[in-house]
């Protein structure tokens, strides 16, 4: 049975259509990568996939359960983390994951224990008692971690849940969801923007632009499909010049300059050493040269300018 299954799901709101034709399978285990802009349909999409917007038409599910249909048995086994959820600010963080746990069909011995566990491995554990208007930006970051983590969720659903964090804050709380994914076992439905970090935890992908799904696979296979080569990189002794050189084809293309570097696509990543020996041939002397990877960043935007967005596909409802 899949994670997650959408099938020709479309979302319209008035002449709009946030999400169109939205066909997703997403296996059990991992984190999967649900990328795109502002706008692109990420938070539509996992809205429906929770249950708190109806399709327009089409279907999904969740470990089989239905939103639509049956969004309790969505619940027993998802935890959503939003964008837009907010905790209950006059309580303190413990009373707020204690509630929500208790809320979730949890025990209270059991509630207690899941909730001093989170907090714990989320180091909110000094700040339990302190109330929620008193939480910094990361920490109900955290807490909202914790409040999806709280019933032992199969799925996991996150909508953008670095947001308005510092880099630092944002590296550590992608960090947990990769630690809690696979210490509990728990499939990730990553809705982000944040390419750097996707790649660092994400085992696979899907590309949204103006609410359609315009590629999916792992790392491997978007970059084969959009064609995204390594690039060789070399800085020349005395910052000479390369106007009059020109690389085999069959080497390298685009040869270009930037602040001391020079930079060309290489059409394999073994002709780098046949690359920089016909340039040292030709007279130039290579002070520093590097094989540079394709990042998942390089590997979207090549893939949405394959696939350029139709005007007028998504608003501030798509997300």
């Amino acid at each position: 049975m899949e994670a997650v299954t959408a099938v020709q799901l479309t979302k319209t709101y008035g002449e709009v259509q946030a999400v169109r034709d939205l066909t997703l399978h997403v296996p059990q285990g991992g984190v999967f990568g649900l990328l795109g802009a502002q706008g692109a349909g990420k938070t539509t999409v996992i809205r429906m996939l929770c249950g708190l917007t109806k399709p327009t038409s089409g279907e999904c599910s969740v470990l089989g359960c239905s939103p639509a249909k049956d969004p309790a048995a969505v619940h027993a086994v998802c935890g959503v983390m939003l964008a837009s959820a907010r905790p209950y600010a006059h309580m303190t963080g413990q009373q707020n994951l204690l509630f929500f746990a208790q809320a979730a069909g949890m025990a209270e011995k059991a509630a207690e224990r899941r909730v001093s566990e989170l907090m714990k491995d989320l180091e909110l554990w000094d700040e339990r008692e302190r109330p929620v208007s008193e939480y910094s930006t990361g920490m109900l970051q955290k807490l909202s971690l914790a409040r999806a983590l709280v019933n032992y969720p199969s799925v996991l659903l996150l909508d953008e849940p670095t947001s308005g964090l510092d880099y630092e804050s944002a590296h550590a709380l992608h960090a947990l969801v990769s630690q809690f994914a696979a210490r509990e076992d728990t499939t990730v439905l990553l809705g982000t923007s944040m390419m750097h970090y996707a790649q660092s935890i994400c085992t696979a992908y899907g590309i949204l632009e103006g609410g359609e799904l315009v590629a999916s696979g792992d790392f491997q296979s978007l970059r084969e499909a959009a064609g995204c080569r390594a690039h060789a990189e070399f800085r020349l002794s005395g910052g000479e010049s390369l106007e009059g050189f020109r690389p085999d084809e069959t080497l390298a293309t685009g040869l270009l300059e930037h602040n001391g570097w020079w930079r060309a696509e290489l059409r394999d990543e073994e002709e780098m050493p046949r690359l920089l020996r016909s340039i040292v041939e030709h007279g130039y002397d290579v002070l520093e040269a590097r094989l540079v990877e394709p990042t998942l960043e390089d590997v979207y935007k090549r893939t949405l300018e394959q696939h350029p967005g139709k005007e007028g596909t998504a608003d501030a409802h798509a997300g």
